[in-house]
């Protein structure tokens, strides 16, 4: 599921390919929860670096509009976490829900992390 949102053609065909390449190199926290994602421990399908409402998203339910992102040493910046705000509040403007986990979470506790995502959906 990829909407354009206010993309142009080129602009939408640009996203749909850097994602692509992201899926051929997930970080080691996108790599370790997408192996619990895609063996249904959370008895939901998703999709991984989708794009969603004009954004390149880490992993999308799209049955529960719901979007999780795994957040690296990157988004701790506070103009990182100003542009993760205004990004979330788009997707949340699209209609869905988005959950933000630290990286170190799911490296270091991926169970913890698999029932934070059990109660958003």
């Amino acid at each position: 599921m990829t909407t354009r949102s206010s993309l142009s053609s080129t602009q939408y065909a640009r996203h749909i390919g850097f994602a692509r390449a992201m899926r051929s190199e997930p970080t080691p926290s996108e790599r370790a929860l997408w192996e619990a994602l895609r063996s249904s421990q959370v008895g939901v399908g998703f999709r991984r670096q989708a794009v969603v409402a004009g954004c390149i998203v880490d992993f999308l339910a799209p049955s529960r509009r719901l979007i999780l992102e795994v957040d690296g040493g990157y988004h701790r910046s506070p103009a990182q976490r100003r542009a993760d705000t205004r990004r979330d509040r788009r997707l949340q403007r699209a209609g869905y829900h988005v959950v933000r986990r630290p990286a170190e979470l799911v490296l270091g506790d991926l169970q913890a992390a698999i029932a934070i995502i059990c109660a958003a959906l």
